[in-house]
């Protein structure tokens, strides 16, 4: 488990409330990123173990990031978050490929659960 978790949100202070949890918890995040069009460069060039991923964001959405990850990589590990409400686009991003999802606003416990199953 030498490599860590990629956290994609068009939102700073979520990106560092995710890796906050995280990092409380002894998890290593290897990188960030602010739109799916960048967390698909992030994932070629770090290969992370697992990514955190929102769903809406401006240029590529993480559902579509979510496919590309997954060409990539069909072995890809990716968790969804999404605001309350949002449940047909969480059925698609599962559909895509996403190993779960996270609701905002989550708590921490949610957010290590749904981590520790997908990491397993």
């Amino acid at each position: 488990m030498s490599k860590g978790i990629l956290i994609v949100d068009d939102a700073a202070f979520m990106r560092m409330m995710i890796k906050d949890v995280l990092t409380k918890n002894g998890l290593q995040v290897v990188g960030e990123a602010e739109n799916g069009a960048k967390a698909i460069e992030k994932y070629k060039e770090l290969q992370p173990n697992l990514v955190i991923m929102d769903i809406t964001m401006p240029e590529v959405d993480g559902i579509q990031a979510v496919k590309e990850i997954k060409k990539i990589d069909a072995n890809a590990k990716v968790i969804m978050c999404s605001a309350m409400g949002q449940q047909a686009m969480v059925i698609e991003a599962i559909q895509a490929g996403a190993r779960d999802f996270i609701v905002k606003p989550f708590q921490a416990d949610r957010v290590i659960e749904a981590v520790r199953k997908v990491l397993g």
